[in-house]
């Protein structure tokens, strides 16, 4: 399978930004040299204590620089907030800069009410979904110069990479998520990490209103991926112990209180003791928010997980005690799915 991670920039304790977004190129070049297919970068609004990554735009044309042939992208972009046609410069412009290696994932999500109010003063929205396939359309319709001669917006020009165009993803946690990249023939992106619950019906949904698009950007057939919560370590223990982390912030998140990761001895005190290590055999139905255990545990995780979904690629996410552990976190789990390292 092929095998990606999406990074939160977050930052590090007792650091500041600057250190985060220091520790995202690292980690993409490393991703780079190990085979991962792609990393993304995500979007997070009101959390800059503990999470950076606030503007995937401004980040990825830093990673493009720094990366010479791993695909880029945005996990995700938020797009209930922006203009389409705006998004659609970004994009393009991104791909200019890495032509052919750039993904845009967009995705919507709402955070508090003040968060809201500052990113989008006065847009009331009477039917989400609706608004957001119309959303994904407009954004694909501007990079591709899909719209009719007599649009108002037909003689709009975008920066061209000359070859190439930004790939988009529909990205979600939900049922609704993949009605749409289905109806839309976009390959779709089911967050596990958020709604683990819903990614049978999902992916489900998706298929069964699968149509595939005449855009050059669509897919023939349904193309699923799944991003997992997912840490390695040398055993099923070890990686439990890091797991607790993940835990013990989910936790946090739950009771509203934003802030730092704990560390792993805090973690394991707040959940009252190490967790179980995941076991490598799921229940049928069973999907945990975050798994986690060694090489040979995760590998068959993986397999269990892509064959219920149907996807054919995993990508990480990580709540991880710091960056080193994150770092020899993704060495072990290219090794155990069998990611070949890419020429130096």
């Amino acid at each position: 399978m092929n095998l990606s991670l999406v990074d939160l920039s977050p930052v590090p304790r007792d650091g500041t930004a600057t250190d985060a977004f220091a520790n995202t190129v690292e980690t993409a070049r490393h991703a780079e040299s190990l085979g991962f297919e792609r990393v993304w970068v995500a979007e997070h609004h009101g959390r800059g204590e503990s999470l950076a990554g606030t503007t995937p735009e401004v980040l990825l044309g830093r990673l493009a620089g720094a990366t010479d042939s791993i695909r880029l992208g945005s996990g995700a972009v938020l797009l209930n907030h922006y203009s389409p046609y705006k998004v659609a410069e970004v994009f393009a412009t991104l791909d200019a800069l890495a032509p052919g290696r750039i993904d845009a994932g967009l995705g919507r999500a709402n955070g508090s009410p003040a968060v809201d109010r500052a990113l989008q003063t006065s847009r009331r929205v009477q039917n989400p979904n609706e608004d957001h396939t119309e959303k994904i359309e407009a954004v694909i319709s501007h990079l591709y110069e899909q719209f009719p001669d007599d649009h108002p917006y037909s003689d709009i020009e975008l920066p061209r990479p000359g070859t190439g165009t930004a790939a988009p993803w529909v990205l979600g946690s939900s049922p609704s998520s993949g009605e749409i990249a289905g109806k839309l023939g976009l390959p779709y992106c089911f967050a596990g990490f958020i709604r683990p619950g819903f990614g049978e019906r999902a992916c489900q949904t998706y298929r069964e209103h699968f149509e595939p698009s005449d855009s050059p950007v669509g897919v023939d057939s349904p193309t699923v991926m799944v991003a997992l919560n997912a840490i390695a370590g040398d055993t099923d223990a070890e990686a439990a112990r890091y797991r607790a982390v993940a835990e013990a912030s989910y936790q946090r998140i739950q009771r509203g209180e934003v802030g730092s990761r704990p560390t792993v001895e805090a973690a394991i005190d707040e959940l009252g003791g190490v967790p179980e290590p995941t076991p490598p055999t799921l229940d049928d139905g069973e999907f945990p928010r975050a798994i986690s255990g060694s090489p040979e545990t995760l590998a068959s995780l993986f397999d269990q997980l892509t064959d219920r979904l149907g996807a054919e690629e995993v990508m990480l996410q990580q709540i991880a005690p710091d960056h080193e552990t994150k770092l020899r976190s993704h060495e072990l789990i290219a090794e155990a799915v069998g990611v070949a390292p890419r020429p130096a």
